[in-house]
């Protein structure tokens, strides 16, 4: 598989076909990263992040499987979410983010890397099994997605990415939007 600028543009002009949720989104890409850097966010702002992780997959995540995974989300306290996001924020490198989103309960380094999608889009990307297939398939990435993955896959993975992203001239969050696309057309 090849991916050209030319591919990745028309993509993105696709992909609020194939995602209900791209208006909010963009929002949210637009939004929580200035939002979250400042510390002025509510329980809301944060808990979107864990919802959309599973709710973006439109029912191909089990639902069970995204009650539950939200369920253990909720039983953190917001004291605790903000001391981390904001550890998150402050932190040098991935390892450091991640390290600080996954002492949450229900965050794991799938969903800690969501958070860091939100926190700088300009510099992380959301990890799941679809994107790395599709990573697999354009030669940025050898191997099956370990599931789940380890701090040091999702920095394998954020490589990847940039380098993919880099030679398509474009950004992480319009590379996510394209791969989306590829993988919606392909199901």
């Amino acid at each position: 598989m090849e991916l050209t600028p030319a591919d990745v543009e028309a993509y993105v002009a696709d992909y609020p076909e194939y995602q209900p949720l791209s208006t909010q989104e963009d929002e949210h890409v637009e939004l929580l990263p200035e939002t979250l850097a400042g510390g002025d966010y509510g329980w809301r702002d944060a808990e979107w992040v864990v919802q959309w992780y599973g709710r973006r997959f439109l029912g191909r995540m089990p639902n069970a499987d995204r009650r539950e995974l939200e369920a253990a989300y909720d039983e953190n306290d917001y004291e605790d979410v903000h001391d981390a996001i904001a550890a998150a924020v402050d932190a040098d490198g991935v390892g450091e983010m991640i390290a600080a989103l996954s002492d949450l309960a229900g965050v794991d380094v799938a969903i800690g890397s969501a958070f860091c999608q939100f926190i700088d889009p300009d510099r992380y990307v959301v990890i799941d099994s679809r994107q790395w297939d599709l990573l697999r398939e354009l030669g940025a990435l050898d191997g099956d997605y370990p599931d789940p993955p380890a701090v040091d896959d999702y920095g394998t993975y954020l490589a990847a990415y940039r380098s993919v992203a880099e030679g398509c001239e474009c950004s992480l969050w319009d590379l996510y939007r394209a791969l989306w696309v590829i993988a919606e057309e392909n199901e």
